[in-house]
């Protein structure tokens, strides 16, 4: 291989996702391109390398020796092209800031309000997976997310909006169904949910697992999306610790809540990087602690304080 080899930034990422995902075809979906493109591109990056990054089998797709070296090193580049581009483009145009946010969190009347607040800016707001957060900060991708803990907070400043008690969601027909509020104990044999592709931290905290006695929280199936959850659910085959905003209190009409009581409430958060001295950033932060702790439902009161999501 040429010392002087220039890499082709896309073929880089296109190897990154199969090897995250450890799987041409869920690769492929996740790049929005077909599964043959996908390998014909992955092949003429191997060729570029002149080695062989990654083998196929029955079970799926697996990193080879030199895939494994390559890996961190290609995740860096296109992390440090990424950052190139975005501290390029602030240079340019310092009046762009992107807002992301996660599964059922409302950033609006603050987006808005920066909005109001300065006219001649690109405020954009932009949906996150639960796992991105910290990713799409470092990589610049967002200048600012409202998500929920467990988040891993290396680089990044963090600031607690609000508090969302957690919830025990059941079927209609559910033993548990119709009552008042749930305990740990009352779910001890109930099976949770587990992601695909779990972090650590956050199967932890939503499955509560272990328990407070030291007992390990009962197995339920593997799970890739939300919509795995809630159809697991309604069918009786589940049930799953969640928060829940009051302008979501129901997700399903063959699914309900429960109050779980005796365990610690969840905690949005305000997160962006570490030292960031964007003036949008501060701004956003500002209309963030502001606005971003009050119910939809009602405009006036605090969710920090009655532990009601805010909007």
């Amino acid at each position: 291989m040429s010392d002087s080899l220039d890499l082709d930034l896309r073929l880089v990422r296109y190897f990154t996702a199969v090897a995250e995902h450890r799987h041409f075809g869920r690769a492929a979906e996740a790049l929005h391109i077909t599964q043959p493109s996908l390998s014909r591109q992955i092949r003429s990056l191997e060729r570029q390398l002149g080695a062989r990054l990654l083998d196929r089998t029955p079970r799926g797709t697996r990193l080879t020796e030199a895939g494994e070296v390559f890996l961190p090193r290609a995740t860096a580049l296109l992390r440090s092209a990424a950052q190139a581009a975005a501290q390029t483009r602030a240079a340019a145009r310092p009046s762009r800031l992107t807002v992301g946010y996660t599964f059922g969190l409302i950033v609006t009347p603050a987006v808005r309000e920066l909005r109001r607040l300065h006219p001649d800016a690109d405020v954009r707001a932009l949906h996150l997976p639960w796992k991105e957060p910290r990713a799409a900060l470092l990589d610049h991708r967002v200048d600012a997310v409202v998500t929920r803990l467990p988040l891993a907070t290396g680089g990044l400043d963090v600031t607690v909006l609000y508090d969302e008690p957690r919830m025990l969601l059941v079927a209609l027909d559910h033993r548990l169904a119709g009552r008042q509020a749930v305990t740990l104990d009352d779910i001890a044999g109930e099976p949770l949910p587990r992601l695909a592709e779990p972090d650590p931290d956050w199967e932890a905290f939503w499955r509560v697992d272990p328990r407070p006695d030291g007992s390990p929280a009962p197995d339920g199936p593997v799970i890739e999306s939300v919509e795995d959850k809630f159809e697991l659910i309604a069918a009786g085959e589940a049930v799953a610790i969640v928060a829940v905003p009051p302008h979501m209190a129901r997700f399903r009409p063959d699914i309900t809540a429960i109050p779980l009581r005796g365990v610690e409430p969840s905690h949005v958060v305000l997160a962006t990087r570490a030292g960031d001295r964007n003036r949008l950033v501060a701004a956003f932060g500002k209309a963030a602690r502001a606005l971003l702790t009050s119910s939809p439902e009602a405009p006036g009161s605090s969710g920090a304080a009655d532990g009601r999501a805010g909007g």
